[in-house]
């Protein structure tokens, strides 16, 4: 009683050093003890009264007492780790058959010979038993528990079994009504006394240096020898390979003694069945043993190869983690520093808090592929995919998260996603989740994770230079191809188009100042484009100095062109700044509405309408027409064949001689370019407008160049004292190797570098007088003469001619045909002359077709001119033959009758 006593304050007053269910227990054990104390009471105050074979007050209070008992041993379990749902029926087998072995064990030792020696009927006897086959029946449920959490459990495990011990030793006595021996008397204060140290064990334990069992303040701490993948294991065997043996044990112990009592009592005749039936028992118990062994080696071998796992994990370039089905992390590789997390601070929380909302549909259905689920059912889990179709569409802002879309591929669980770092940016990750079972174990998903983002961040820079323009940032010609076929598509609600641009004189700018500058050009055109032009239509740039505009969302035809010649304005209506220079420039714009034609069509039709907003003098608007295809068509045809003519030399020169007003002396002669296209003759303005727009200006000014030096040559070596004029175009001009080709046609042909003018129309010096001066300066170099042709139609100031290394002015035939009837004209023709000669230029005049005009022209001090009255143009020999007629001077009579017709060029 004493000891009972005892056991009931260890147990409570252990219980208040924990909390929580381990609280709990111990004071269940502190009821279990109080339930026998009072037991014992009972029995000593009924001692006298007690009669084998019945059920009394106290025989209550100790079935009480083993009930709260193993209540309070499941709940000291519970507080210590949770035993597996799977493995409770297992357990339960082990512990039925550890109960019955220890059953058998006690009939042949010690039930059998008191039931044959008390003659008590077999219910009065049971009735004796009561106590015994109940702490073998609580035993044996307890067994799996005891496996699963042994250290907390085992103190009061042991206090049971020995409690057990003492039951079936007081059989004997109950049956014949004696007191308890010493024996079972010495058991029960065993009993109590091991549970009264039960909540002490761990610290007595501690102080001596001891782990095994676990203190207060490991109380809560679950018990690490069965982790999950990546554990460490610290036990051979699963908890229920541990229920096993020992029941395997008991039953090899019972089988034994079975053997045993059979050899000593049983008859010779039944000793070969004893030995058979006892052997069979052994052999099967020892292979119960040899199997948990395996399983045991199996085991030990999966944990091994979990821990090999875990240690490739730590180091591979992946990062790897664990979660439960329901997304649960349970474990995080440490490359998770790579996000700015650690891997404690992600156990616990949903790896789908870390997905992209976009992707957290195509999470599901990954999951739910790889355990199989039905899709709808699918928990959440890792990262979601999205592999990123992208669209040129969407590449010059959003790049891949805006056309990120979900696909992951069936059946593999391979996905790309994008997923929260620490610092709130979103990485893009290629993932491969796997289901895991261990053995024993709920299932879990195995989730590697591989960082990619500077592969995706590569890849929308690729594409993004596939679709856009490095210079301007504008969207390049195979965005606009691509994106027209759905905006150019047509629409009862709206209206759409394409405008095209291109930047008159351009080449020029790349020529004389270079590429940097027109860069520079470019990309400030492209700002003020995209200034004007409404952000949700399309600014791109085509190539070279032309842009492309796409209108999608215009209420009317109207507004498109309306928008086109704001572009023509935003162009021309203030200079580019180029480091210290200021270079005005104009644009020419091509309209084309979207038609029933397709989408490849309306473009063509915009830039044949750029190119005839172009011939028609740049810094206009033109809307296509469908006469103007065959234009194009028409040109095209014309500029092959030009290319051919001069590669072959089928052009020719006619030369209109150059008189001295004064004298009527021929000085010189222009020369000029003229073609037979077949059997016709092709207009001068038609095709060097061909020449000048394909560029094919350059090859035949330089061939022009030649033929003409070596006719001056010719002349001079014939003792003409004459020289020849040969017009530049611009492009001409402002080709690098311009200055190298007329020194290279000069030595060529011997002729004086002073005999030959280089003629300038006075349109081009409004491009940029700095420039052209410059490159003029090279060619005065040469010693070569410089007119400024057509001069009075290019808007230059007077003041330009200050800035300018010419020779020579060159008054424009408009003037000239005013004069003696129009006095505005006839005074600026004054007024041309006096400035020239005032500067010391020679001044010539153009388009003389009348008398009164050269009459004019003498009495203002013109010194020079040409026209139809001196002599149209002409063949080399006609020169020749008109400079050496006697007498040739000019008569004042015109030359032909009646009204001439427009300048020749």
């Amino acid at each position: 009683m004493l000891a009972a006593a005892g056991a009931v304050v260890g147990l409570w007053g252990g219980a208040a050093r924990y909390t929580g269910t381990v609280a709990r227990g111990y004071r269940w054990l502190g009821g279990a003890a109080l339930f026998w104390l009072a037991g014992l009471i009972v029995s000593q105050v009924l001692s006298g009264s007690l009669t084998a074979g019945t059920l009394s007050l106290a025989d209550v209070a100790p079935l009480l007492a083993l009930a709260a008992a193993a209540t309070g041993v499941m709940v000291l379990a519970e507080g210590e780790k949770k035993s597996d749902s799977g493995s409770v029926l297992p357990g339960l087998a082990d512990g039925y058959v550890m109960a019955v072995a220890l059953l058998v064990i006690g009939w042949v030792l010690m039930f059998g010979s008191e039931y044959h020696h008390s003659l008590e009927r077999p219910h009065t006897f049971l009735l004796e038993l009561l106590h015994p086959l109940a702490d073998l029946a609580v035993l044996g449920a307890l067994l799996p528990v005891l496996t699963a959490a042994w250290r907390r459990v085992l103190v009061p495990y042991v206090a049971l079994l020995v409690l057990a011990v003492a039951d079936s030793i007081g059989v004997g006595a109950r049956i014949t009504g004696g007191h308890q021996g010493v024996l079972e008397q010495l058991a029960m204060i065993v009993t109590a006394c091991l549970f009264g140290l039960a909540p002490w064990v761990g610290t007595i334990a501690a102080r001596w240096g001891l782990a095994l069992w676990p203190s207060p303040a490991a109380a809560g701490t679950a018990d690490k020898s069965l982790t999950g993948l990546l554990g460490v294991s610290r036990a051979p065997v699963t908890s229920s390979g541990a229920a096993t043996i020992i029941a395997s044990v008991a039953a090899v112990i019972a089988a034994s003694v079975i053997v045993v009592n059979g050899l000593v009592s049983a008859p010779a005749s039944g000793l070969a069945l004893v030995i058979a039936g006892g052997a069979a028992v052994l052999v099967m118990a020892i292979r119960v043993l040899m199997l948990v062994k395996e399983n045991g080696l199996s085991v030990r071998m999966w944990r091994d190869a979990s821990n090999s796992l875990r240690e490739l994990a730590d180091r591979t370039g992946d990062i790897v983690m664990i979660c439960d089905i329901d997304g649960i992390i349970s474990y995080a590789s440490p490359l998770v520093s790579g996000f700015s997390y650690s891997s404690e601070e992600l156990v616990g929380r949903e790896l789908i808090d870390y997905v992209h909302p976009e992707d957290v549909a195509a999470v599901r259905a990954v999951v739910a592929d790889v355990i199989g689920l039905p899709e709808e059912a699918a928990p959440v889990s890792p990262d979601a995919v999205s592999s990123a179709a992208v669209s040129s569409a969407a590449v010059s802002s959003a790049a891949v998260s805006s056309a990120a879309v979900a696909a992951a591929a069936a059946g593999n669980g391979r996905f790309s996603c994008r997923v929260r770092a620490a610092d709130g940016t979103w990485r893009h990750v290629e993932c491969a989740v796997l289901l895991y079972r261990m053995p024993g174990e709920p299932a879990r998903l195995l989730v590697s994770v591989r960082d990619v983002s500077d592969q995706v961040a590569l890849r929308q820079q690729v594409t993004h230079l596939t679709f856009h323009d490095g210079l301007t940032g504008l969207p390049n010609r195979a965005y606009v191809e691509e994106r027209a076929r759905e905006v150019l598509e047509p629409a009862a609600d709206r209206r759409a188009g394409v405008i095209f641009l291109d930047i008159d004189g351009f080449a020029a700018v790349n020529d004389l100042i270079g590429h940097g500058a027109g860069d520079l050009v470019l990309a400030q055109a492209a700002r003020r484009l995209r200034a004007v032009v409404p952000s949700q239509e399309t600014v791109s740039r085509w190539g070279g100095d032309e842009f492309a505009v796409l209108i999608e969302n215009a209420i009317g035809n109207s507004e498109i062109v309306e928008l086109a010649t704001r572009l023509v304005g935003i162009v021309a209506g203030e200079p580019f700044r180029i480091a210290d220079r200021e270079i005005g420039l104009t644009a020419s714009v091509g309209v084309a509405l979207a038609d029933e034609s397709a989408p490849g069509v309306v473009l063509r039709n915009a830039d044949v309408a750029m190119a005839r907003a172009k011939d028609s003098g740049g810094g206009r608007v033109e809307v296509y027409a469908a006469h103007m295809h065959a234009d194009v068509v028409r040109r095209l045809d014309l500029a092959s064949d030009l290319a051919r003519a001069i590669t072959r030399e089928e052009l020719s020169l006619q030369y209109q001689p150059i008189v001295k007003l004064a004298t009527s002396r021929v000085i010189g002669a222009e020369a000029l370019v003229r073609w037979w296209r077949g059997d016709e003759p092709v207009s001068p303005r038609t095709f060097l407008a061909v020449a000048e727009d394909s560029g094919l200006i350059v090859a035949l000014g330089e061939w022009v160049l030649r033929k003409a030096c070596a006719q001056g040559a010719d002349w001079r070596d014939a003792g003409l004292d004459v020289g020849v004029s040969v017009n530049v175009a611009l492009r001409q001009l402002n080709a690098p190797q311009f200055p190298a080709q007329v020194a290279g046609a000069l030595a060529e042909s011997g002729l004086s570098p002073s005999a030959l003018t280089l003629e300038i129309g006075e349109r081009m010096l409004v491009e940029d007088v700095g420039l052209i001066a410059d490159r003029l300066a090279e060619l005065r170099e040469l010693g070569v003469k410089l007119a400024i042709d057509d001069f009075g139609t290019g808007y230059a100031s007077l003041a330009h001619l200050r800035q300018l290394p010419a020779d020579i002015i060159k008054i424009d035939p408009s003037f000239v045909a005013g004069l003696g009837t129009d006095p505005v004209l006839t005074l600026l023709t004054r007024t041309i002359v006096q400035v020239g000669r005032d500067l010391g230029m020679q001044v010539m005049a153009e388009g003389i077709e009348r008398p009164r005009q050269l009459d004019e022209l003498r009495e203002m001090g013109c010194g020079y001119g040409q026209g139809f009255l001196v002599a149209r143009p002409m063949a080399a020999t006609g020169v020749e033959a008109l400079i050496r007629s006697p007498g040739s001077k000019i008569s004042g009579q015109s030359v032909s009758d009646g009204e001439t017709e427009s300048v020749i060029i």
